[in-house]
């Protein structure tokens, strides 16, 4: 089991590495193209708002919803049981969410009034952000059924085909960013045109899997099937427990669009960065972890449901803590390697940096609720997170309330910054309140092996620290070095800094052996 959860995890890695590879080509494409000036900001804000509305229901609470219910039905029912599951559900969750599309395309203006009111004072601004959510808004519709496919595949361990998925939606919009829109006269609506295309044709590969697999029926209204509807239940508080981040990413947004023109760019790109690790490592360890604890909690096997979580946790610091590290010691260098090209001077790489940096603080905190949250899920528990959520969130707001906004007033001179921070530190409420839950309902114990596992991290991430500040040198000549001299450099800061680390995992004693054993405690 333990190697079976090793494999898969390295599949959706692997893949889910593709797929932020071509989103940062797709973004170096937006950087070099468009810079971080109005219509960028237009264009992200068009894009964030069915893409929030994606994390929070299809990836979010969809997604740890419906996998735990199609578990049981695998373990204790009928192919015929999940197949009128499925059928039952593609079209309960197609009709709302036509519904919902619909009246999205209408009340464009409006969303844009809620999600970036600072755009209501420039005229241009705002109506070309509605035009394009006219556009990108069906992107809703496609990929949360994209979701329910991902859902049935990773619930019998294909994880392949849904992890590659996204990789298509940058390949469009890399088309359409750098072939189609400089020919038009209205580049924004070329873009938000690239997003539609791009969820017609993430759904359309998902098909021929589920067909394979025989559990794909004609989609029907069932909200009286009792899957459809414990699927509907619990999904509700769970659209707001398990997307905390998206909601505090979101308003970020909101404030940001009373900032600096570019804050909200600034803020986008520097996310991009954060995510690259978090969506290779934790989002896929996540995705693997979650049917895998769904069956043992249907099987009532709470020895291997308490040993998951913890071979999940001790891996993802393991892992992720360099990463944060990596990217607070190099957030100038990485910003202008990749994107400080073209459109994006170095007052731009300046500014993302600032953000990226502030992100990297959190990046622990974000990976960890990815690997808790499924702790709740699988038990078919969304009421749990819901709860933490909140508690999060008001964190979130209270410090944006108390520090960010007085600081703007006051001129400090890069408040997007603060935001950035302040859903880093929401990010740490949060899962230190599920980690809490989880030990106090007696479901995860922490192991023996975090006693010598901290300490060993601690160190190699201080020597990691230092070789990054040593080989990284002055951040302000990286603009002006030529793109190959950025490239090798940054390459070697990568590679010898993830050599210093690793090395001294081994020398204070650290072994591969140690994280093979999913169960073991």
């Amino acid at each position: 089991m333990s190697r079976g959860f090793l494999r898969s995890t390295g599949v959706v890695g692997g893949l889910t590495f593709v797929s932020r590879v071509t989103g940062l080509l797709r973004d170096m494409v937006y950087s070099q193209a468009f810079g971080a000036g109005p219509l960028m900001d237009a264009f992200l804000v068009a894009f964030k708002i069915p893409n929030f509305l994606r994390r929070l229901t299809a990836e979010g609470a969809f997604s740890q919803a419906f996998v735990p219910v199609v578990s049981e039905f695998k373990v204790r029912g009928t192919q015929e049981d999940v197949r009128r599951l499925v059928s039952g559900t593609a079209g309960t969750l197609g009709l709302a969410l036509f519904v919902v599309t619909l009246i999205g395309v209408i009340a464009a203006p409006v969303l844009v009034m809620i999600f970036a009111p600072g755009f209501r004072d420039d005229g241009g601004r705002f109506d070309l952000t509605a035009d394009m959510l006219r556009l990108t808004f069906p992107y809703l519709f496609f990929i949360s059924l994209v979701a329910l496919a991902s859902g049935v595949l990773n619930s019998y361990g294909r994880f392949a085909i849904p992890a590659f998925t996204p990789v298509l939606l940058n390949l469009v919009m890399i088309v359409f960013a750098s072939l189609v829109a400089p020919h038009s006269d209205n580049p924004g609506l070329v873009l938000a045109a690239g997003v539609f295309v791009a969820g017609l044709v993430q759904l359309a590969v998902q098909i021929p899997a589920l067909r394979s697999l025989g559990v794909l029926g004609r989609p029907r209204w069932a909200w009286d099937q009792e899957g459809v509807r414990r699927i509907g239940r619990l999904m509700l508080p769970g659209i707001f427990g398990s997307s905390v981040a998206q909601i505090s990413l979101l308003l970020d947004t909101l404030i940001a669009s009373f900032l600096l023109t570019g804050s909200i760019a600034w803020m986008y790109y520097a996310d991009r960065l954060v995510e690259f690790p978090m969506g290779v490592f934790s989002i896929a360890l996540a995705t693997v972890i979650l049917p895998g604890l769904s069956s043992h909690h249907a099987s009532q096997s709470r020895a291997e449901f308490a040993g998951t979580i913890d071979w999940a946790l001790r891996l993802t610091f393991l892992i992720v803590t360099p990463a944060a590290v990596g990217l607070m010691m190099l957030a100038g260098p990485l910003t202008a390697t990749i994107f400080g090209y073209g459109e994006f001077g170095a007052r731009d790489v300046t500014m993302s940096s600032f953000a990226l940096m502030a992100y990297s603080i959190g990046l622990l905190g974000f990976s960890l609720v990815k690997v808790l949250a499924p702790g709740y899920f699988a038990r078919q528990d969304t009421r749990t997170p819901v709860k933490v959520g909140v508690i999060a969130l008001g964190v979130n707001i209270g410090f944006n309330l108390a520090v960010v906004v007085p600081a703007y007033l006051a001129g400090f001179p890069a408040p997007h910054a603060l935001l950035a921070l302040s859903t880093g530190l929401s990010a740490f409420v949060n899962c230190g309140l599920l980690f809490r839950g989880l030990v106090r309902d007696g479901v995860y114990a922490p192991s023996d092996r975090w006693r010598r596992l901290l300490p060993q991290v601690a160190v190699a991430n201080a020597a990691m620290a230092v070789f990054l500040w040593w080989s990284s040198g002055d951040w302000s000549v990286w603009p002006e070095l030529p793109v190959a001299t950025r490239v090798l450099r940054v390459a070697g800061c990568v590679g010898g800094g993830g050599l210093v680390y690793f090395l001294a995992l081994w020398l204070l004693g650290a072994r591969p052996g140690e994280f093979r054993g999913a169960g073991s405690r």
